[in-house]
């Protein structure tokens, strides 16, 4: 029997929940009790308005005080060993008490896919059952190619992990430029089996490689991970229903692997792009990619310039701009930023250890997060053929977003209202990747701090030249135009059935796979983080590679069930759900015409983000039918 919390534990908890969320606490203190009057008046909470945590509810003091002795009670006879009364809600509960808990109708198709939100949620250890040589290799060890190996692990499958870089963390490893970091809370950017004592609700790049090195080694995979690995070439042999992956090691020397799968967990955003500036390798001083941050390189008293005004550029600009002589921008076209109330905000120490202590509250804070920012906004990112203003909005909503932003970067520039003309968007809001705002507008207001949107010209030496003729002259050159996010794996050779490339069957920035994961002629090859699967509406990254990695176990399973050495998605599923990703987007904001965005390819495409619900995309990725692939039984 659970020993009853000692005194210090009961000043931590009465500390903790003085100060924790209501919603959240509410949800906890349900499961805790199983007493449902904490689901209806007086003590259900008002709607969660923006991006906010609604921490007090909308309540008045004396109910949120009275959920507040309830739930530290319950949460002190948990402690003390009484079992939870609800220990797992079922789908149609969970849905009532995040609809409570968000103060807003929750359709009730998002009972399975809240629950698999919950934080703390064990790897599965279903074995599967594959033949003694059978061998998987997974390409990158960032996010993605972490959590496929901690889930082969879980279920018995033998790989290696393939990573260029010395140590593991892909993306939050390679960008370190200052105030890099995360624009999804992290407690949702997670992974649903290891939840973390973040220190702060939106992590820095720091915090966040910490957070991938200390899975890596949580899940000891690091025996399975070989690092300063660059892959080169990956090509079938369809005899054997083998792949050979060769590589050069960072010594320079050159090796192979076979490999049953593939799993391509390199992501979109490497390499870097250079802007096609004429003149720009004549530049005398430093000038680098913000994805090849120079440490070396002293910014204080510079005259510093910065092309490209996207998400790096402003998660560098407000935290450079006081140390620096001058901080010129070029600005290609203006972006939409939301509030940021969170920006750099510690989570309390009486929080961090709620968090730790009490699982439950963390996997319901987590859940009202999923809803926050995976799905909510995705119906207004549907284009109203009656809006009579398709030029500034898609519909009504999206109108009155855009008001509220305007309304926001106005008062964000105080007395600099003559940068409206210049940060305003004439495109709708979501048109282009939604920002957060840490500073962006305040800066603009700093007088070391300039904003220019005349097209750049050429640069030379000591000067960025533009088109209306005005040199500006710096010291330092950083470069912010992003990456080649729209040539999927472009960092190595993919060779399939018949010699055919993925490059030359995706046309080169025309990628498409089925479910974003498989295309048709490269069998027991699967995609991570592919075609059409950013959550561009909004939500975590981690959330769509957790879904991703279970459709992939599940078709292992089933294949090895099978005795099938060879799965190769059919053309015609290829085709039909390719068909209605198009079709879904040319009804959503990202098919506007009134801006470029990374989001399309040459010829228009959407070709980066899903326009599908999440919940909806989990439901697709749940199970893998077999009978979407021609499968091959085994020669072997």
């Amino acid at each position: 029997m659970t020993a009853a919390p000692n005194d210090q534990d009961v000043a931590q908890f009465t500390a903790a929940v003085a100060i924790a969320n209501i919603p959240t606490l509410l949800m906890t203190l349900v499961q805790m009790t199983g007493e449902r009057k904490w689901l209806e008046a007086p003590y259900r909470p008002g709607r969660t308005v923006g991006l906010g945590d609604n921490d007090t509810g909308g309540l008045p003091d004396d109910i949120q005080q009275q959920i507040r002795d309830a739930a530290l009670d319950a949460i002190l006879e948990w402690r003390a060993g009484k079992p939870l009364a609800i220990a797992e809600p079922g789908p149609a509960l969970l849905v009532e008490m995040l609809s409570v808990a968000m103060g807003e109708d929750i359709p009730a198709k998002y009972g399975r896919f809240t629950a698999e939100l919950f934080g703390h949620r064990p790897v599965s250890t279903d074995r599967i059952e594959v033949p003694a040589d059978f061998h998987v290799v997974v390409i990158g060890a960032g996010v993605s190619g972490l959590c496929t190996g901690v889930n082969l692990k879980g279920v018995g499958v033998p790989f290696t992990i393939l990573e260029k870089n010395d140590t593991v963390g892909g993306v939050w490893r390679e960008n370190h430029y200052p105030g890099a970091g995360v624009d999804t809370p992290n407690h949702l950017y997670s992974f649903s089996f290891a939840q973390y004592d973040w220190p702060m609700y939106f992590a820095l790049r720091d915090d966040l490689h910490r957070y991938l090195e200390h899975i890596a080694t949580e899940f000891d995979l690091r025996p399975n991970i070989r690092l300063g690995t660059r892959v080169d070439s990956a090509v079938y042999d369809e005899i054997s229903q083998r792949w050979t992956v060769s590589f050069t090691r960072s010594d320079g020397s050159q090796g192979s692997l076979v490999a049953n799968v593939v799993i391509s967990a390199a992501g979109i955003f490497n390499p870097p792009v250079w802007p096609n500036i004429e003149g720009l390798k004549t530049f005398e001083g430093p000038c680098f990619h913000t994805a090849e941050w120079r440490d070396d390189v002293v910014l204080a008293g510079k005259r510093v310039g910065i092309i490209g005004n996207g998400a790096s550029c402003m998660q560098i600009g407000p935290e450079i701009q006081h140390t620096v002589a001058s901080l010129t921008i070029f600005q290609r076209s203006p972006h939409w930023a939301a509030p940021f109330p969170q920006f750099r905000k510690q989570v309390p120490d009486a929080l961090r250890f709620l968090f730790r202590e009490v699982p439950l509250y963390q996997a319901w804070y987590r859940a009202k997060l999923g809803w926050t920012f995976n799905d909510r906004v995705h119906s207004t990112l549907q284009k109203d053929p009656d809006w009579p203003h398709p030029e500034r909005a898609l519909n009504a909503t999206n109108d009155a977003h855009r008001a509220y932003y305007t309304r926001y970067l106005k008062e964000e520039l105080g007395d600099r209202q003559d940068l409206i003309d210049k940060v305003l968007p004439t495109y709708p809001p979501f048109g282009k990747r939604m920002l957060m705002d840490n500073g962006w507008y305040r800066m603009l207001r700093n007088p070391k701090v300039h904003l220019v949107d005349e097209r750049i010209d050429h640069v030379d030496a000591r000067a960025v030249h533009t088109a209306d003729g005005t040199a500006h002259e710096v010291d330092v050159l950083v470069i912010a135009t992003g990456f080649d996010v729209l040539n999927f794996i472009n960092t190595y050779e993919v060779v399939g059935r018949g010699g055919r490339t993925l490059r030359e069957a995706w046309e080169g920035d025309n990628a498409k796979a089925y479910l974003g994961t498989v295309v048709p002629g490269f069998p027991n090859f699967f995609t991570l983080y592919g075609p059409n699967l950013q959550p561009g509406h909004g939500g975590s990254l981690i959330v769509v590679v957790e879904m991703q990695v279970r459709f992939i176990l599940d078709v292992l399973r089933q294949m090895a069930s099978a005795g099938a050495g060879a799965v190769d998605c059919k053309p015609e599923v290829f085709e039909d759900y390719n068909r209605k990703v198009d079709e879904a987007h040319a009804n959503m904001v990202w098919s506007h015409p009134g801006m470029t965005t990374y989001y399309r390819n040459a010829r228009g495409r959407i070709v980066v983000n899903g326009p599908f619900l999440n919940v909806d995309f989990y439901e697709m990725t749940r199970q893998a039918r077999l009978g979407d692939f021609s499968v091959e039984p085994r020669t072997g």
